[in-house]
């Protein structure tokens, strides 16, 4: 990093090549003010570089800690994915995991080897599962009894042994979010280890012929800081591993522990750090195997948000303030952006909370109690509850919102008929768009008018 002469800008939460100049924010080299000139604002800046870093950084370590026992990064498709970050992804020699025929056409308009998808959902089509048996996917995680039937007769149908995993909750909550805390009992995903559901279904997929069961999984939620829960979660699952090996005379050769690794969104906030998530999970996987005396099975992660998350930066732009006054006399000013919730659902959905910079000057000027907001027509459009900002902000400014690359484009609607952002690959100073901003005539493409049919 760079000196960086704005004391607002804080580098842990943007990207590793952002940086602030004498006047304005830099990402990848490129300029704040030239970006949002040449491909218009709301805009998604993904810093390449740091992408490519943290993800071969999380293989690293993987490798690194699990030395021969190690298996496979997995990205998850669901943070963000499109045909050029596959190819990145395919590039780097991680996997990729995918919810939906949607994600899997994109990966597969990657040419991305099907050898390194995985395939999760907890309501997979016949014709997702279908797709993904003939195509010829790494495996496929099986959520419940019903799916264990459907991949069984596809499978079969197609004349192939379809590799499976089992997804299992630990019975774990997680210190984050309940909408994206998932191993805990009382939720959607998966077989209970408690209940005795996830024995039952070791069984279920023993006795299908077209089955080849890999190993467990687990995924215990997502912005998690820490590996207690994680090390438990590992435990519960080395302990049906053991289970598994002492009813069937044999052991399962992989683990997967999903991931949901925290990163940072405010200042003073540190992102998880690979080696040390990955050596201290070690340790426990191998005390735990030797516990039990099994071998230790190849061990795979799913590192979620903590990949692209930090990477990318959304610029705004502002179109109107407005100060309003407080009980107790003091004041709020409001800073509406041409983006909100449309492009960044996370802060209604999950109370998340983001940090914003001045990014095309510095002020000299004292900072303010402020809000930033959205343009749609919800009091809930909020992008950022609070935070100080400068107090002479005005229309035509930039504002940048780090941490943006996981759950922001890969969720974001035409709420208000707002076409969806650009997101665009910046580098060493150039800048390349990836995908492009929607149209207008792309949101009215969909309406049709069609002639009257009985059904």
């Amino acid at each position: 990093m760079a000196n960086h002469p704005d004391p607002h800008f804080a580098p842990e939460v943007f990207s590793a090549h952002s940086e602030f100049g004498a006047n304005e924010l830099t990402i990848g080299g490129c300029s704040a003010i030239g970006l949002a000139k040449e491909f218009g604002t709301p805009l998604f800046v993904l810093d390449e570089l740091d992408f490519r870093e943290r993800a071969l950084a999380w293989k690293s370590a993987l490798e690194s800690s699990f030395g021969s026992h190690a298996g496979s990064v997995f990205y998850a498709a669901k943070s963000f994915i499109s045909v050029e970050v596959a190819k990145w992804i395919a590039e780097i020699g991680v996997g990729i995991d995918v919810c939906s025929a949607g994600e899997l056409n994109i990966a597969l308009a990657a040419n991305f080897p099907v050898d390194r998808i995985e395939v999760h959902g907890n309501n997979k089509s016949e014709a997702e599962i279908a797709q993904a048996i003939a195509v010829g996917v790494r495996s496929i995680v099986v959520d419940s009894f019903q799916e264990i039937e459907r991949v069984a007769r596809l499978a079969a149908a197609a004349g192939v042994t379809q590799n499976v995993f089992l997804r299992l909750t630990a019975g774990i909550e997680a210190h984050t979010h309940e909408f994206i805390s998932t191993a805990h009992e009382d939720v959607k995903f998966g077989f209970s280890i408690a209940s005795g559901s996830a024995w039952k279904a070791i069984e279920a997929v023993e006795e299908a012929t077209s089955l080849r069961l890999l190993g467990l999984h687990s995924h215990i939620g997502s912005q998690i800081f820490g590996i207690e829960g994680f090390a438990i979660a590992a435990s519960r699952l080395i302990d049906l591993l053991a289970k598994y090996r002492d009813h069937f005379d044999r052991q399962l050769p992989e683990l997967d522990l999903g991931g949901g690794y925290g990163i940072a969104y405010l200042p003073g906030e540190e992102s998880e750090v690979p080696m040390r998530v990955m050596s201290e999970l070690a340790a426990v996987v191998k005390a735990e195997c030797e516990k039990h005396n099994l071998q230790v099975p190849h061990i795979s992660i799913e590192p979620g948000r903590a990949i692209v998350g930090p990477t990318t930066t959304t610029l705004y732009e502002v179109g109107t303030t407005k100060s309003v006054e407080l009980d107790g006399g003091l004041t709020r000013r409001y800073i509406a952006v041409d983006g909100g919730m449309s492009d960044n659902i996370r802060p209604a959905l999950y109370g998340a909370q983001y940090y914003a910079l001045l990014a095309n000057r510095i002020s000299s000027r004292p900072t303010t109690s402020s809000r930033v907001v959205g343009k749609h027509c919800e009091t809930g459009d909020i992008v950022i509850r609070e935070i100080e900002l400068p107090e002479d902000i005005g229309p035509g400014d930039l504002l940048a919102v780090p941490a943006t690359g996981a759950y922001h484009r890969s969720m974001a609607s035409n709420y208000n008929a707002l076409p969806r952002p650009a997101v665009i690959a910046v580098k060493n100073g150039k800048a390349r768009l990836i995908l492009r901003r929607e149209t207008q005539d792309d949101l009215l493409r969909l309406d049709v008018v069609e002639p009257e049919r009985s059904i």
